[in-house]
C-alpha cells in the first residue's frame, strides 16, 4: 500500500472510529505517526479527507475534523432517503441472482448479530450493514449513483449514530435489510424503494434521539 493510502486509511478510521471527534484537531504528526509514514503523505490524504468532506481547514490553523451542524444532518438524512430509495428502486430490476443471494447472506447475518449480541458484535454489524448497502449500491448499475451515495452513507455521523442503537433499535435496523430483500427478490421496485425510505428515516429519528438525551440517560445495549 502506498504511503499516501496508508495515511488516509489511518485517518479516515480514526475519524470513524471517533478517535478524532467531530471539530477536533487533526495534525500531521499524529496522523504520521498512526500510519508510520512521513508527513508529506499526510498532507495528501487530508487533502482527500476534505474533498470528501471529512476534514476542513482553517487559516493558519491547520485540519479539523469536520462537525455537523443540525442542518447538515437533516440534508444528509433527506438525500440518503432520497437517493439510497432510488437505488433499492433500481436494484430490484438490476440485481444478478449472485447480488441478492449475496445481500440475503449479509441481511441473515446481520440479524443474527443483533438478536444474539455477543462480545464485538457491534463491529461486526457495522461492517455487515456497510457492506450491505454497498452491495445494493453495486446492484443498482448506476457508477454515477453509487459515487453521489459514498459521501453521504459514509459520513461520520452515519456511521457514529449507528452505534447509539438500543438493542431493539438493532434488531429493526437488520429487519428492514431482510425486508429490503424480500423486495428485491420480488423484483418489486416501488415496494423497496419504500422500505429503503422508512429504514433511512428511522435512523434519522435514532439520530436525533440520542442527540436530545441528556448525559446519563443513556439506555443503549453498547
Amino acid at each position: 500500500m502506498k504511503a499516501a493510502e496508508k495515511a488516509y486509511a489511518a485517518a479516515r478510521e480514526g475519524i470513524i472510529d471517533g478517535r478524532y471527534p467531530p471539530g477536533s484537531r487533526i495534525t500531521e504528526q499524529e496522523i504520521a505517526e498512526a500510519a508510520g509514514v512521513s508527513r508529506t503523505p499526510v498532507r495528501e490524504a487530508l487533502q482527500r479527507l476534505q474533498a470528501e468532506g471529512l476534514v476542513r481547514f482553517a487559516p493558519h490553523q491547520g485540519a479539523f475534523v469536520t462537525d455537523w451542524s443540525h442542518s447538515d444532518a437533516e440534508d444528509i438524512f433527506e438525500l440518503r432517503a432520497l437517493l439510497e430509495a432510488f437505488a433499492a428502486q433500481r436494484a430490484a430490476t438490476q440485481a444478478s441472482m449472485s447480488q441478492l443471494a449475496d445481500l440475503r447472506r449479509l441481511a441473515e447475518s446481520q440479524h443474527k448479530e443483533a438478536s444474539a449480541r455477543r462480545a464485538g458484535y457491534l463491529e461486526r454489524i457495522a461492517d455487515l450493514n456497510s457492506r450491505f448497502h454497498q452491495l445494493l449500491q453495486d446492484a443498482a448499475g448506476s457508477v454515477r449513483l453509487k459515487n453521489l451515495l459514498a459521501t453521504l452513507t459514509e459520513a461520520p455521523l452515519v456511521l457514529q449514530t449507528f452505534r447509539d442503537y438500543s438493542a431493539d433499535d438493532l434488531v429493526r435496523s437488520s429487519q428492514h435489510h431482510l425486508d429490503i430483500v424480500e423486495a428485491l427478490e420480488a423484483r418489486d421496485s416501488e415496494w423497496a424503494a419504500s422500505i429503503m425510505r422508512s429504514h433511512v428515516l428511522a435512523a434519522r429519528r435514532n439520530y436525533h434521539r440520542h442527540r436530545s438525551r441528556k448525559p446519563g440517560d443513556r439506555s443503549d445495549a453498547a
